[in-house]
């Protein structure tokens, strides 16, 4: 694979409630993240991607397996309900196996008072048992109702420079794990 092809980056939507505010936070991540041209941005929006919660495969199942092992980074877009993370991503983790592997992966939350902390803490322990590599830098919207105008900007300044971190940070893993992946399989 070509050291500086773009780099696909899978933006995955968790929450799949109804009268979510996560296509705002996720439209503002996706438009942030296309101004960068090291990155080819795509969108999973779990609220469109039925997989079966007893993982037992499937069309939808193996289309969204295809579609991670494409990807060479991903950027998790979560709210929090009750100091965790939406069900339907513990789902997405779980229906596919090796096709995450080595993959970094960058947490965008957003919520009330915590702004979504607690989901990512929980979610940091989780990619890692797959194999993933969760990187440092994480966005997070505090009082998310109050965090965007009607057009879907923001002017949390805080949250857009962890936005710039974040995608640094994820470039520079997705580069590395795309070499070391060319120099010898990984062992897991």
């Amino acid at each position: 694979m070509d050291a500086e092809a773009p780099i696909r980056l899978e933006i995955v939507v968790a929450s799949v409630r109804a009268g979510r505010i996560a296509p705002v936070v996720a439209d503002w991540f996706a438009a942030t993240t296309r101004q960068r041209p090291e990155f080819d941005v795509g969108v999973l929006d779990l609220a469109d991607t039925p997989l079966p919660q007893d993982l037992s495969g499937g069309p939808e199942a193996e289309a969204f397996t295809r579609r991670i092992e494409a990807a060479d980074a991903f950027a998790v877009v979560t709210s929090e309900y009750n100091h965790g993370y939406p069900a339907a991503l513990k789902t997405a983790i779980d229906t596919v196996k090796r096709e995450w592997r080595t993959k970094p992966v960058g947490f965008v939350s957003y919520g009330g008072l915590s702004g979504g902390l607690r989901a990512v803490e929980q979610l940091r322990q989780v990619v890692v048992e797959v194999h993933m590599v969760p990187v440092r830098e994480s966005v997070s919207f505090h009082r998310v109702k109050h965090a965007f105008a009607a057009d879907g900007t923001t002017t949390d300044g805080a949250a857009i420079d962890a936005a710039q971190r974040m995608l640094n940070q994820l470039a520079w893993w997705a580069r590395t794990v795309r070499a070391g992946r060319a120099a010898q399989p990984y062992p897991g």
